[in-house]
C-alpha cells in the first residue's frame, strides 16, 4: 500500500516554525474554544471565530460568499496566498475552514493543514504570543460555491433511497446508536430525535488520528475505511452533528486518501434529526 498521502496538504509544526514569516503565507487559527486564540497563538497567525465568521445565522448556513471574501481580505489573504489552518480539538474547525475555503474555490495548491494542530504546537513548547498581528487588507475574490464538496439534505435523502452512496457517520458510537444527541461533554440538544441515517457506517473521526492528534499513516487509514465498505469507487457523504467533525473526515478521505467523490453534509444530525419526512435508524 502507498505510504504517502494523496495530496501535499499537511505540514508539520517544524515546517510552520521555519516558514511562518514567509511572504505570501497566512496562518489561520480556528478553534472550538473561541477564546483559545487570545490565550496565545502562533506569532503572525490570525484567529477566525467559527461561531460568528464562518456561518450565517440568518439562514443557518455557511458563511456567504461575500462574507468569506471580506474575512479573507481583512486577514491579509488574496487569491494567491497560501493558507495554513490549525486549531484545537485535533483541527476540527481548522478542517471546517479548509473545507469552506475549498467550497469557495481557493486554489487547492495553496491550502494546508498543520498536522497535530494547536495541541501539538503547545506540547512542543514552540513560540506563541498574545499579540494580534497588524495586517494590511487585501482583495479576495471567491468563486461560485463548489457543489462537489457539499451535500444538502435532499441530496442525502436521494442517496439513502438509491443506496448507491457510502454514508459515513463520524460521531461517537453512543450518538450513532441514538443514546446521545451530542458529544458527552455538551448539552444534549440540537435535534428532536436520536439515531443515524439509514445505511450509514459508524467510523468515529477519532479513529483516524494518533494520540498526539496527527493523522495516522495512509495504509492504516485505508484499512479503517475499507473495513466498513468505504472505498474510492463509491460516492461518499460524511456527517456528524453540526458538520465540523465530518469536515475532518472529509479532509482525510479527499485530501489524504484521494477519494474523488466525497462530500460533507454540514447540516448533519442537527438538521436530519429534526427534519420532517426523513428516516432514521437507532440500531447498531
Amino acid at each position: 500500500m502507498t505510504t504517502t498521502y494523496a495530496n501535499n496538504v499537511l505540514v508539520g509544526t517544524q515546517w510552520v516554525q521555519d516558514h511562518m514569516n514567509d511572504a505570501g503565507l497566512r496562518l489561520v487559527e480556528v478553534d472550538v474554544d473561541t477564546s483559545a486564540y487570545e490565550q496565545g497563538h502562533i506569532p503572525g497567525a490570525v484567529g477566525w471565530n467559527w461561531r460568528i465568521q464562518l456561518q450565517d445565522f440568518s439562514s443557518r448556513d455557511v458563511a456567504t460568499r461575500a462574507s468569506f471574501e471580506r474575512l479573507c481580505g481583512q486577514s491579509g489573504i488574496d487569491n494567491t496566498t497560501t493558507i495554513v489552518f490549525y486549531g484545537d480539538n485535533n483541527n476540527w474547525f481548522a478542517a471546517w475552514a479548509f473545507w469552506l475555503a475549498t467550497y469557495y474555490g481557493h486554489p487547492r495548491a495553496n491550502l494546508r493543514l498543520m498536522d497535530g494542530g494547536r495541541a501539538k504546537w503547545l506540547a512542543e513548547n514552540r513560540p506563541r504570543t498574545t499579540d494580534v498581528p497588524r495586517i494590511a487588507a487585501k482583495t479576495y475574490t471567491a468563486k461560485q460555491p463548489d457543489p462537489s464538496v457539499r451535500a444538502l439534505r435532499d441530496e442525502v435523502l436521494k442517496a439513502v433511497n438509491a443506496k448507491n452512496t457510502a454514508l459515513v457517520d463520524v460521531r461517537s458510537p453512543r450518538e450513532y446508536s441514538g443514546e446521545l444527541l451530542a458529544p458527552e461533554n455538551l448539552p444534549q440538544e440540537g435535534a428532536q430525535r436520536g439515531g443515524h441515517i439509514p445505511g450509514a457506517q459508524n467510523i468515529p473521526w477519532g479513529t483516524v488520528v494518533n494520540q498526539d492528534g496527527t493523522f495516522k499513516p495512509r495504509a492504516e487509514l485505508e484499512q479503517i475505511y475499507k473495513g466498513k465498505g468505504v472505498t474510492p469507487d463509491r460516492p461518499v457523504i460524511a456527517y456528524c452533528r453540526i458538520g465540523e467533525r465530518s469536515s475532518h473526515s472529509w479532509f482525510v478521505l479527499r485530501e489524504l486518501l484521494g477519494f474523488q467523490n466525497v462530500r460533507n453534509y454540514d447540516g448533519s444530525w442537527t438538521e436530519w434529526g429534526s427534519a420532517v419526512g426523513v428516516p432514521i435508524q437507532k440500531s447498531q
